[in-house]
């Protein structure tokens, strides 16, 4: 996001080095440097104070001065510089620009709450501006959402960006950063409808979210859940291991097809990821029931926890006997009466590693 302010930089540390002469000794003193740089600001201020200079004359000598102060990274000059000129310059039509380096230089002083506010002073406040081929408020935009801590803030920027600038920028990403600010907001309804437009995008199942790597498999599950009828959840945890290990001592496969959860449900082997084509499983029990002599542990394996546990069986089939039953607590906040209950979520094959 630094690229516009690397250029500055680098355009004015190539003028410096060409115009400064070397010694004989073939580098350039520190002092003859400060002197070469202060006789050079001095000219240039006192240009720009000449009262015929024209706007593209004006352009250029602030333009100038405000390389030199990059190119020996001056920061705090340079803000006090394009902050005083726009504030007695309001009709500039420059000032975005001249606001924009301003910001940046507080980014380089990773003072981000200061940057922040001229990203947005820009915006709120100064028509848009092409710089270097590309749009003022693009950029500010950009830098907002990488450095506000406010989720409305972010929902606003990324509905402008999609709004503004369709063709620019990643619309399918763009909507499922959006839920998942609305989801810090505890807007579940418009989260969920964000959820719903990224599932919509033709790029949706393919894009690669940065921060983000099973976005899609993550929406897509909410998504399920949400329109599901969720009869499969219990209150308590006891009462959801109880009826299993009660369905299981009877051999009532109905009754654990039944109680499975009727989304999202895996069935795995410990090495595996639910995120893998596999491991998502809707059969039936019926098949694993019949002629086998199941058998549970009397109480939950020692690893399970308030928020999920494992149940240990044995006797499903001769090729892989043991299966651990895995429950978790059901977190779907955009449903308080189902969220905190609990559900039968999949199945580990084999013993636990």
């Amino acid at each position: 996001m630094k690229k516009l302010l690397a250029i500055f930089i680098c355009t004015a540390l190539a003028a410096s080095v060409i115009s400064c002469r070397k010694n004989k000794r073939g580098t350039v003193t520190a002092e003859a440097y400060t002197k070469k740089f202060q006789d050079n600001q001095s000219k240039l201020y006192a240009l720009l104070e000449k009262s015929e200079a024209g706007s593209g004359t004006r352009y250029a000598v602030i333009n100038k001065i405000a390389q030199n102060h990059l190119a020996v990274k001056d920061f705090e000059s340079l803000s006090l510089f394009l902050t005083q000129w726009v504030e007695e310059h309001p009709d500039d039509p420059y000032n975005s620009y001249w606001l924009l380096m301003t910001a940046y230089s507080y980014l380089e002083c990773n003072a981000e709450p200061i940057a922040e506010y001229y990203f947005e002073r820009i915006i709120n406040n100064y028509q848009d501006l092409m710089v270097q081929g590309q749009s003022i408020h693009f950029i500010c935009y950009q830098h907002l959402i990488n450095i506000s801590k406010n989720p409305a803030n972010k929902i606003a920027y990324f509905n402008q960006l999609i709004s503004r600038f369709p063709n620019d920028v990643k619309a399918t990403e763009l909507y499922y950063r959006l839920a998942i600010e609305y989801e810090k907001l505890g807007d579940w309804n418009l989260a969920i409808k964000s959820y719903k437009t990224f599932l919509e995008q033709d790029d949706a199942s393919s894009i690669q979210i940065s921060g983000y790597p099973n976005a899609y498999l993550t929406a897509k599950q909410l998504i399920d859940f949400n329109d599901s009828s969720k009869d499969w959840t219990f209150e308590t945890r006891d009462e959801l291991v109880n009826a299993v290990k009660k369905a299981i001592a009877s051999y009532n496969w109905r009754e654990l097809d039944k109680i499975k959860s009727k989304v999202n449900f895996f069935a795995m082997s410990w090495r595996q990821d639910v995120t893998d084509a596999n491991a998502q499983e809707g059969f039936s029990m019926r098949a694993y029931m019949r002629g086998n002599r199941i058998r549970c542990n009397a109480s939950l394996d020692a690893s399970s926890s308030p928020k999920e546990a494992f149940l240990r069986t044995e006797g499903w089939n001769n090729y892989v006997t043991v299966w651990y039953l895995y429950f978790r607590k059901v977190n779907f906040p955009a449903d308080p009466e189902i969220h905190g209950r609990w559900e039968w979520a999949g199945i580990y094959y084999g013993e636990k590693l």
